[in-house]
């Protein structure tokens, strides 16, 4: 199996962000990348697809300068017969067109399986929705990121359908193509990709933090084992190296998960949520069904792990929000530690009893919830705590997420420089520290990569066994689901 090979050198006027011998893409394979948030995987991939501003940014890839790469014939190759779908898909798509017309944009228009693709990413009864999405002018909000995610893919899928197999230059990158997406919806995508890949044997790079995607790729496609290859962007005694990883490290984990007998149930309760709020204009329902026809108040018990779904952009922030009392809700009742809280509560209420004090939270985005210009220490500063942590206490609490041999440099290091899972796992750190009787995770495996991912998950079955309740919000669902027993399983729904 033939490979192209890159040594990428990129660097800001302040540092060095990518240095990387041998990162290695498969020829008509599928790599399937990991990695944490921030360490290279989307810099260099915009590298290799010739996408980074030289006026920018100091980039050089085979010893080559920038410019040379920018004309050599193959980026010129790639430029022409590959696809890049963008992380954030609002950087791609022109809010001054209709996602019809960008759709048949240029290449795009020499497909004809625009119908076709649309069915597959938009399945059953939901085939119209599409048509209907295809009219708008994409803005922030509208559609859903889920909804933008899979225009993209579609785009991705139509360049596809007209790849010359033979052609090196069909290079297709997916960068975080399904984060928006459940796991039925991000079944569907990589069922699509796999469909076209048999079809037209393209080179194919997948950056994701989602490792359940190897669960569905091992099950569904055994024989395609050697032409999906899954690799994994670390640090490795300071500098970046990419490494195999092999399907098992994930599948045993999960299958051990799986194995171990859950905590007995609690009776105590912590916490009740009646089923329904009305915030925004709109009524969010709570179910124990993913349909919607059973409705319950949501209950946090001692020692429980609780799992609220829903699709991408219902309401499931929101929600963990009103029970934080960080917004304000227009109808709501919960009872939490003998005290009732509803939308009248007066915020000072919230502020002495709630926050960091008997509940605590874990933003979903580290770049918002911490200070970009504090240091790690000063991060730990001004908590609630019952025993203040001096630079010692702070750095052995850090272990339990970060790996050994920090120091107290790591401690004046500026949040700002650190990478994007850095910050999430000293955003969790955060919230671990205050010891609250009920801790709310946002998407708690945002940004990691799979050895921080099993420290988090350790560390969410202590709190559990020392009687505390958590209520986690992920899109992780093979995970959470192998965590969480059925009883603790709820589902969300917006109405008018």
């Amino acid at each position: 199996m033939s490979s192209r090979r890159y040594d990428i050198h990129i660097a800001s006027s302040q540092r060095q962000l990518v240095d990387i011998s041998d990162f290695v893409l498969a020829e008509s394979s599928i790599t399937v990348l990991f990695g944490e948030s921030g360490i290279g995987k989307s810099l260099s991939a915009l590298a290799i697809a010739g996408l980074i501003d030289p006026d920018q940014l100091s980039v050089r890839i085979n010893d080559r300068k920038y410019d040379d790469y920018l004309r050599s014939p193959d980026l010129l190759d790639i430029r022409r017969n590959g696809f890049f779908v963008f992380q954030e898909p609002s950087s791609h798509l022109n809010p001054l067109l209709t996602l019809r017309t960008q759709l048949r944009e240029g290449s795009l228009s020499e497909s004809s399986t625009e119908k076709r693709i649309l069915g597959k990413l938009w399945p059953g009864s939901s085939t119209s929705i599409a048509q209907e999405i295809l009219d708008v002018y994409p803005k922030p909000y509208r559609p859903s990121g889920g909804e933008k995610q899979r225009i993209l893919a579609a785009m991705a899928f139509k360049k596809m359908s007209t790849a010359d197999s033979s052609n090196p230059g069909s290079l297709f990158i997916f960068d975080e193509p399904t984060g928006n997406l459940d796991n039925r919806l991000r079944n569907d995508f990589l069922d699509l990709l796999v469909e076209n890949f048999r079809l037209h044997r393209t080179t194919v790079l997948l950056i994701t933090h989602d490792y359940s995607i190897i669960s569905h790729f091992t099950i569904s496609y055994p024989d395609l084992a050697k032409r999906i290859v899954f690799k994994e962007l670390m640090l490795d005694r300071g500098k970046l190296r990419l490494r195999e990883f092999r399907p098992s490290e994930y599948l045993d984990w999960m299958a051990d998960r799986r194995s171990r007998p859950r905590l007995a149930p609690q009776t105590t309760e912590l916490l009740k949520l009646g089923q329904s709020v009305r915030v925004f204009g709109r009524r969010l329902l709570i179910t124990r069904d993913h349909a919607g026809k059973d409705p319950s108040p949501l209950i946090i018990r001692k020692g429980a792990l609780v799992y609220l779904k829903a699709s991408s952009g219902v309401g499931k922030t929101t929600l963990a929000k009103l029970m934080m009392g960080l917004l304000s809700a227009e109808r709501m009742s919960m009872q939490f530690q003998g005290m009732e809280y509803t939308e009248t509560t007066h915020r000072k209420m919230w502020s002495e009893r709630v926050w960091g004090r008997q509940m605590t939270m874990v933003f979903q985005h580290a770049d918002e919830a911490l200070n970009q210009n504090a240091s790690v220490r000063d991060v730990f500063k001004g908590l609630p705590l019952k025993t203040a942590m001096d630079d010692a206490g702070t750095i052995k609490r850090l272990s339990e997420l970060f790996e050994e041999g920090l120091d107290r440099e790591f401690l004046r290091r500026p949040v700002k420089h650190l990478s994007g899972g850095q910050k999430q796992r000293l955003n969790l750190l955060r919230s671990l520290v205050l010891d609250t009787d009920v801790l709310i995770l946002d998407e708690p495996l945002n940004g990691l990569d799979f050895a921080s991912s099993v420290k988090v998950i350790a560390n969410i079955e202590g709190k559990l066994q020392r009687g505390g309740g958590v209520l986690v919000i992920s899109h992780n669902e093979e995970i959470f689901d192998a965590l969480a027993s059925r009883e603790n399983i709820y589902y969300l729904h917006a109405t008018a």
